[in-house]
């Protein structure tokens, strides 16, 4: 339609009839003259606006879900930052658990020996790749720790204390290369030296070549002059593979050691020797062997009719049965019937 004067007189007329229709209806209420005329548009129009707002309801859902979208991410920030807690809390648990065990064990082991003992925590490790297998602990002079102490943990011998700090400890672990203990066989009392190899077993020299040693022998600390560096009868290892002297004055022992180098946590200075040496006691105790089960016996009874009768009286087969058997049993009874005819022969050709 062209912008002309009777186009802009005629939407002026219209927007005046809409405001009087307007301002009849809201006056007339119910009984508004134009009532009928709404209700029949509303006929009309009614399926048509269902039908708008179904296809337009998507979109609104979309909005309110986007107008939505903030309370609902912090509600799943809040859950994520739950669960989180909740695994932690579980994996502390778990950590708190081992760590009690860990101290328990040492507790035993300390126990068993009369050691006296400092406990640590290990709060770093060396290196393993061309550096000394060292382990720092949380416990150092104004502890009472000094240099050239045994260490221990549930297993059995951790290493020695090579540099003490006022709250720090440096402990050189008997794995390392540079690592040296004397060792006293169980039982035999055979002596020794267990050199550390890193991740492979120790290597251990007996001063004598002849000593019997074998796989699952199992070795302790000899201990030191004064005690220092190490107590006599911690746990060393067990034997795993001896080698031929091949004329050497000694052969070459290796030993697993019971203590994991790659897992330490807990573990307790020696601060008070014992009295007397433990020997053997502080050595885990030997699993019990299974004792071997006895072989059954059963005895068998011959019956006059050749059958064979069990000690719960039961048939469980008849001489009979074979033709071999039964033959040779016929011929073992015609033998005694056949000596007298034998020896009357002898007496008249005598």
């Amino acid at each position: 339609m062209r912008d002309t004067r009777e186009s802009r007189l005629l939407l002026v007329l219209l927007i005046a009839i809409a405001f009087a229709l307007i301002t009849v209806d809201i006056r007339g209420g119910e009984e508004s003259p134009v009532d009928g005329a709404r209700q029949a548009a509303a006929t009309v129009f009614g399926p048509i606006e269902n039908g708008v707002s179904a296809a337009v309801d998507p979109v609104g859902n979309a909005i309110g879900a986007v107008r939505d979208s903030g309370s609902r991410h912090d509600r799943i920030s809040v859950l994520e930052k739950e669960n989180a807690a909740l695994k932690a809390r579980l994996g502390s648990d778990d950590r708190t658990n081992s760590r009690v065990r860990q101290l328990d064990a040492m507790l035993k082991k300390a126990g068993a020996g009369q050691y006296g003992i400092k406990g640590a925590e290990v709060i770093a490790i060396g290196a393993a790749q061309g550096f000394s297998w060292t382990i720092t602990i949380d416990v150092g002079s104004n502890d009472g720790i000094r240099r050239d102490m045994t260490v221990l943990n549930g297993e059995g011998l951790v290493g020695r204390v090579t540099t003490v700090g006022p709250g720090t400890a440096t402990v050189l672990l008997a794995n390392d290369p540079d690592f040296t203990v004397g060792t006293r066989m169980e039982k035999t009392d055979e002596l020794g030296f267990a050199t550390g190899q890193g991740s492979r077993p120790l290597s251990v020299q007996f001063l004598n070549g002849k000593a019997e040693v074998k796989p699952g022998d199992r070795l302790v600390t000899f201990g030191s002059s004064k005690d220092k560096p190490f107590v006599p009868g911690v746990p060393v290892g067990e034997v795993v593979r001896v080698d031929p002297s091949g004329g050497a004055l000694t052969r070459t022992v290796y030993v697993k050691p019971y203590v994991g180098f790659t897992k330490l946590d807990i573990v307790g200075v020696v601060v008070q020797a014992p009295r007397e040496d433990p020997r053997d006691a502080v050595l885990p105790k030997q699993p019990a062997k299974a004792k071997p089960k006895p072989t059954p016996t059963v005895t068998v009874t011959v019956q006059p009719n050749g059958d064979l009768v069990d000690g719960s009286d039961k048939v469980v087969g008849n001489v009979n049965e074979n033709g071999d058997a039964a033959g040779n049993a016929a011929g073992d009874q015609q033998d005694p019937a056949q000596q007298p005819d034998n020896a009357a022969d002898d007496q008249e050709q005598g």
